[in-house]
């Protein structure tokens, strides 16, 4: 048997590596952070905490750490992709989805609570621990804490950057909150996911104003004129009499028309 080259083991994983100089360990994988970086470590090997002591949020990869999991405590697992193995079934308590498009929120939820009531640490996780496990957990939060759709995106994503739901999953958590709530909480809250793609959201566009026509403008050619003028008063040559035009006819240079130069 090879001799151990340290007396204590890792204090996070329990295994015999150098984890003061950064040597990763041999059988989990674990690894001190180089910085003090909290946000660095939790979206690494380790899960996040949503709610302390009790449930927590990761990824497959997070799964897979066996070791890890022991030493925060956790004893069972809430698997959301069907795909996902379950690799250590004589070491957790396993429950897995059976649906891969619809996530089944009363399922996952009364497993959850049953954990809850036995007071046992629980994984949430999906494959990269980012959209199915996310949704997962902000059901359960409208369900057991009470919350709306908008607080419970926002308290799981405070506690886990990397959340990005897509808007197909974000979609069947407003059908849950309608369901549960009897409304859906439409509300643009800071901090909610957008699925707008750089336009802009039509529900808070501003109304456009309304073309203004001046009817007291230019008429239509078609338009009749404002008073009539009789046709028997109508006469050729507006204000000269027959013997007035007959006379202008009679002698041209009268007119005050200037005579043209033959010359």
């Amino acid at each position: 048997m090879r001799k151990r080259e340290r007396e204590n083991p890792c204090g996070v994983c329990g295994h015999y590596h150098k984890y003061e100089e950064g040597e990763v360990c041999g059988i989990c994988g674990h690894r001190a952070p180089i910085s003090s970086d909290r946000t660095s470590l939790q979206l690494g090997a380790f899960p996040s905490e949503i709610l302390p002591d009790f449930l927590y949020l990761g990824s497959y990869d997070n799964a897979s750490r066996s070791e890890l999991l022991k030493t925060q405590g956790i004893t069972r697992v809430l698997n959301t992709v069907p795909a996902c193995q379950n690799l250590y079934k004589n070491s957790f308590t396993y429950h897995c989805l059976q649906d891969d498009k619809i996530l089944q929120f009363d399922d996952a939820i009364q497993f959850l609570e049953q954990c809850e009531r036995d007071k046992a640490r629980v994984l949430v996780h999906c494959m990269s621990g980012k959209n199915r496990s996310p949704a997962i957990v902000i059901a359960y939060l409208m369900k057991s804490k009470g919350w709306r759709l908008q607080p419970s995106y926002q308290w799981v994503k405070e506690h886990r950057s990397s959340v990005e739901l897509t808007q197909a999953v974000y979609q069947q958590l407003q059908e849950y909150e309608q369901k549960l709530f009897g409304s859906c909480d439409s509300g643009n809250l800071a901090g909610a996911p957008s699925f707008n793609f750089g336009f802009s959201n039509p529900n808070n566009a501003l109304p456009l104003p309304v073309p203004a026509f001046n009817n007291l403008g230019a008429t239509s050619i078609f338009a009749r004129p404002p008073f009539e003028v009789p046709p028997h008063e109508f006469t050729f040559g507006a204000g000269q009499t027959p013997r007035s035009m007959s006379e202008s006819l009679a002698n041209p240079s009268s007119g005050s028309d200037i005579p043209m130069d033959n010359t």
